[in-house]
């Protein structure tokens, strides 16, 4: 299995490749790509494009599964310091417009009717990841400023009740993959035939329509959402609890990829 794993910054992605050196990821014939991809969704969006993108031309495997990776904020109590979060919806918490006429003053992009705002990761795989890694199972929210107050993070509560964490690359991550998989819509058929006029839908006659790909979100907590503290922070923790999530991962992943036959 090949995988595309993103962080913001090379603290984050250090970690990540100590944690798969631990588990000896290539014996396990897991393969994954560190990439630090920057701050923010843009940045993090389009460099997950641009790695997925030299993939599709190269002569190597496909990635079959891209993580957004790194440390990030806990809504308390749900998520503690140095816990972890798998995603089982990336969120886009700010991707919408003030709207002081609905109950929450704001509207999702969705209600706008431009786009939407989540992605959910295949539910059964975030649940077996977030099993094996003893994380909590719920919604990361990506902003674009991360909060520093408690009235917005009693906002960000409000809006979306169940989120365990908020990060700033998630969705763009989240974003690429997407594009990545519906690319594979007007790639030729075997044997290098063009595809033919698109059916309804977008998938070309007698041509399979293609897997998506999947995409997860991991987080290590390294501080909780409210109020600015930079002395409460525990980014050296939350590094170590990342280490050790990508450590666990590979098995998962590993179990994924050669699922055991059910008698």
């Amino acid at each position: 299995m090949r995988v595309l794993a993103v962080t913001a910054v090379a603290a984050e992605a250090d970690s990540v490749a100590a944690g798969l050196a631990d588990a000896r990821a290539g014996d396990a014939g897991v393969r994954v790509d560190v990439l630090v991809g920057g701050v923010g969704p843009a940045a993090a969006a389009a460099a997950a494009a641009a790695a997925l993108t030299r993939a599709e031309t190269a002569d190597s495997p496909p990635y079959e599964l891209v993580v957004a990776a790194g440390i990030g904020g806990g809504f308390a109590p749900r998520a503690p310091l140095g816990s972890l979060v798998v995603a089982d919806e990336i969120v886009a918490a700010d991707l919408g417009a003030e709207a002081p006429e609905s109950a929450e003053g704001w509207l999702p992009v969705e209600e706008l009717g431009f786009g939407r705002s989540v992605h959910r990761p295949p539910p059964a795989l975030s649940a077996r990841v977030a099993k094996a890694l003893d994380a909590v199972h719920a919604p990361v929210l990506t902003v674009s400023t991360v909060t520093g107050t408690a009235v917005r993070a009693e906002q960000l509560r409000r809006r979306h009740p169940r989120a365990a964490a908020e990060a700033m690359e998630g969705f763009g991550v989240a974003e690429a993959a997407a594009v990545a998989g519906r690319r594979a819509l007007g790639r030729p058929a075997p044997g290098g035939r063009a595809p033919d006029r698109p059916e309804p839908g977008g998938r070309a006659p007698g041509l399979p329509a293609p897997a998506p790909l999947p995409v997860l979100e991991i987080r290590a907590v390294s501080n909780a959402v409210g109020p600015r503290d930079r002395a409460a922070w525990r980014i050296g923790d939350a590094l170590a609890a990342l280490q050790r999530g990508f450590r666990l991962l590979v098995p998962a992943l590993t179990e994924e990829a050669n699922p055991t036959p059910h008698a």
